[in-house]
């Protein structure tokens, strides 16, 4: 009985946790060739962004990661606002953004080089 009771605990503390994790909603990713540049906006709504909030932002360049930062803190409850310099970016490649959320999940997009 006690332990069907600890199980039964266990699953709704994890259905509770997953409830409020979710994944970045979109990346809005922009690269300035003449000051290479790279600008993304991680949009992730969240109502304690002390507490729930984008973790980390990893960049690839054509497919190789470049960066990876920890952050302790989302901006707001809208949104993260990162900022790099990438300056071996040419026209043609490609950025990738990853962002994750720090109780769970994560969104990856892609620009090509202009």
């Amino acid at each position: 009985m006690k332990r069907t009771l600890f199980v039964l605990i266990c699953f709704c503390a994890i259905c509770v946790t997953s409830a409020y994790a979710h994944p970045p909603r979109d990346i809005k990713i922009s690269y300035d060739p003449s000051t290479k540049m790279l600008r993304a906006v991680i949009e992730h709504g969240t109502s304690n962004p002390s507490a729930h909030y984008i973790k980390k932002v990893d960049i690839s360049l054509n497919g190789k990661e470049i960066l990876q930062q920890e952050i302790s803190r989302q901006d707001d409850g809208s949104s993260q606002h990162v900022v790099y310099f990438i300056p071996d970016a040419k026209v043609g490649d490609e950025i990738s953004v990853k962002g994750y959320c720090s109780i769970g999940g994560k969104l990856k997009k892609r620009i090509t080089v202009q």
